[in-house]
């Protein structure tokens, strides 16, 4: 049974952050990426709001230069999943893995964040990055003049719609019910803006591109059903922005964790979770922004409380190399 100091689970903003500071703190750290270095923003063509590049990066250039600085100063990347964690002995904790390995951490930091839910239709993944997205702050400006199509009805939707009207000629909102469920307030700032327009009691069944130039296939239109009449008809868009909830990735603490209603992670203000020693950061716990950037300050901020927290438990610590059990 390997033994570490911080695990963290995770490999996204947040716990590629967390890394760099618990490896820079000479502390043994290995990370378990997951099924994809970096989450939900290695699928991110181009990042131009994270700060310290001027003419942008794309997701994946940026998650490999957090990864390499992190190894610069030690942690380590195991290309596995976590698939069970025993937290009920208390520190060290278990962890079990995909393939079959078990390890010993004294902390560890959660860092899986949360998963845009999908309509699950034709084209929708084929287009992610080029023309399909699920984060208005993160790819509005590259929509500039241009039809786009919200997906939703609640108050993400509209929020996210009236922020694309900064860029977007127009924006067509589409629900599948007859009402929004979106807050009065916002329904009034929404019907209020003259570039906004709403498509009631229809659904999206595909999203359809066309090639761009000598580079690959953008959205170029989706196919739309009246769920009254089942009219199906295909109409003109330039991008398709998706908003209908999130799911964060907790059920694989949901029994030994506090969850909010949501099945949001718990936290402190010190980013530690119900159980002491356990501590999350990014998106796991944060139903509101879903910022790179925040879910990296998240990830520094919970690292540093993880440092402090073994720096007072220093003489109850095991050597790495010694035989142990969890909560020994």
């Amino acid at each position: 049974m390997k033994r570490e100091r911080v695990a963290i689970i995770g490999s996204g903003p947040a716990g590629l952050t967390a890394a760099l500071y618990t490896a820079r703190a000479q502390l043994s750290t290995v990370v378990f990426v997951g099924k994809l270095l970096g989450g939900q923003i290695s699928t991110t063509h181009e990042v131009e709001n994270f700060p310290g590049f001027p003419n942008g990066t794309t997701g994946p250039e940026l998650v490999e230069n957090m990864k390499q600085q992190a190894e610069k100063f030690g942690a380590k990347f195991v290309f596995e999943s976590v698939t069970e964690v025993d937290f009920t002995k208390g520190s060290p904790f278990l962890l079990k893995t995909d393939n079959g390995d078990e390890y010993l951490a004294d902390t560890v930091l959660v860092t899986i964040g949360a998963n845009p839910r999908e309509l699950n239709i034709p084209g929708e993944r084929t287009f992610v990055g080029r023309g399909v997205s699920y984060c208005a702050t993160c790819d509005g400006f590259f929509f500039r003049g241009k039809d786009i199509t919200v997906v939703g009805g609640g108050d993400s939707a509209l929020q996210e719609a009236l922020f694309l009207t900064k860029f977007g000629k127009t924006v067509n909102i589409i629900h599948r019910r007859d009402d929004l469920r979106a807050s009065i307030a916002l329904q009034v700032r929404a019907k209020a803006n003259p570039k906004i327009s709403f498509t009631y009691s229809t659904i999206i069944e595909d999203i359809k591109g066309e090639a761009n130039g000598g580079g690959p296939a953008i959205v170029k239109s989706i196919t739309l059903k009246d769920v009254k009449t089942g009219q199906i008809y295909e109409k003109p868009t330039d991008g398709v922005f998706i908003f209908v909830g999130y799911d964060p990735n907790s059920w694989l603490f949901k029994d030994q964790l506090a969850l909010s209603g949501d099945q949001y992670m718990k936290i402190d203000s010190n980013m530690q979770t119900s159980i002491e020693g356990v501590f999350a950061a990014g998106e796991i716990h944060d139903s509101v922004f879903r910022q790179a950037i925040t879910a990296a300050g998240d990830g520094c901020k919970a690292a540093l409380s993880a440092i402090k927290w073994l720096g007072e438990r220093e003489d109850k610590l095991q050597p790495l190399d010694t035989v142990a059990v969890a909560g020994d």
